[in-house]
């Protein structure tokens, strides 16, 4: 058995918020951290690779792995079907490796749900603001116009289910972000329900004062 078992780590936010940015430095920070590779309908981007970026799917074939019950957490979004894949989630887990996602409040709820909820950790990334959410979002380049009104109008959504997470951090200063990120997981890996080891640990401890004179 492992020493400890890992954590499912949710990152959730509004689009322009951060966190594939802070989902790409916790990663720098701990190479062990596996990031779970999401399934999806949508059409590759320029540069994106299928089994790295995303496993890209047909619907049928995603509707197929869904009724079967082989998904962790699914979502309708933009038009299209996103999902991890439970089977590689679990494996991970249980080996004491931790599996960061990037998803988002509809996904957080389905994983916390689940059979691995004991086992989660999420964390919800405010913006500043709402003009500098829009700023960041019209800095990236990768939408046009009626996109970024289409996920303007969806962050308030996204924001409005804040309270449903076990950390909220306003991502006003990125460092200050990620420090704060490092802190929360480090602490929570500690959590007694991810030290399978702890119970069996107590009973010899409590056999060994038995045995004291």
């Amino acid at each position: 058995m492992a020493q400890r078992r890992g954590l499912l780590i949710i990152l959730s936010s509004p689009s322009g918020a951060g966190k594939s940015t802070l989902a790409r430095r916790l990663r720098d920070w701990d190479s062990s951290i596996l990031f779970s590779v999401s399934a999806t309908t949508r059409p590759p981007r320029p540069g994106e690779q299928d089994g790295v970026d995303y496993v890209f799917t047909s619907e049928h074939e995603f509707k197929a792995q869904v009724a079967a019950g082989e998904m962790l957490e699914h979502a309708h979004v933009f038009g299209n079907w996103y999902g991890s894949p439970q089977a590689p989630v679990q494996a991970a887990i249980d080996a004491g490796q931790d599996v960061l996602f990037d998803i988002d409040w509809q996904g957080a709820q389905q994983i916390r749900n689940s059979s691995l909820g004991q086992h989660t950790l999420s964390i919800f990334l405010l913006p500043p603001s709402i003009p500098e959410l829009r700023r960041r979002l019209e800095g990236r380049g990768l939408d046009d116009a009626v996109t970024i009104a289409r996920r303007m109008q969806k962050s308030w959504d996204e924001i409005s289910h804040w309270d449903g997470y076990d950390f909220v951090l306003v991502n006003d200063d990125l460092d200050q972000t990620e420090s704060h990120l490092k802190t929360i997981i480090t602490a929570t890996r500690l959590r007694r329900s991810q030290q399978p080891d702890l119970t069996g640990h107590v009973r010899r401890l409590q056999a060994e004062f038995e045995e004291q004179p």
